[in-house]
């Protein structure tokens, strides 16, 4: 593959990691906690979309609990997404680039 083929190739990797990007919101993880009975919703660009909470669990008194269960379950999605994320974007830009041992594009998927 000749330099000019490259930077052809880098300009399409490009191209195609935006548009990966732009539809990131559209990549969704749920985490759940205290057994499923919170679940929360994030999209790749790690913004909650939607809190799940059963009936059971909404006593005044089990507020705290409740509290500490939407954060685990936060936390999950959170972190999972970030998994999900990466490989949306990388099959997005899968066989534009040869494999170069050293050549690491994990900088353009954050």
């Amino acid at each position: 593959m000749n330099m000019m083929d490259m930077f052809g190739k880098m300009k399409e990797v490009q191209s195609r990691m935006k548009d990966a990007q732009e539809t990131l919101s559209t990549v969704t993880e749920t985490g759940e906690s205290g057994a499923g009975m919170v679940k929360v919703t994030v999209n790749g660009l790690k913004n909650v979309l939607k809190i799940e909470i059963d009936p059971d669990l909404i006593k005044p008194d089990d507020r705290e609990m409740l509290q500490d269960l939407i954060v685990a379950a936060t936390n999950k999605a959170m972190a999972n997404i970030e998994t999900k994320a990466r490989e949306h974007l990388r099959q997005a830009t899968e066989g534009l680039l040869p494999n170069i041992p050293g050549l690491n594009l994990d900088g353009l998927m954050s």
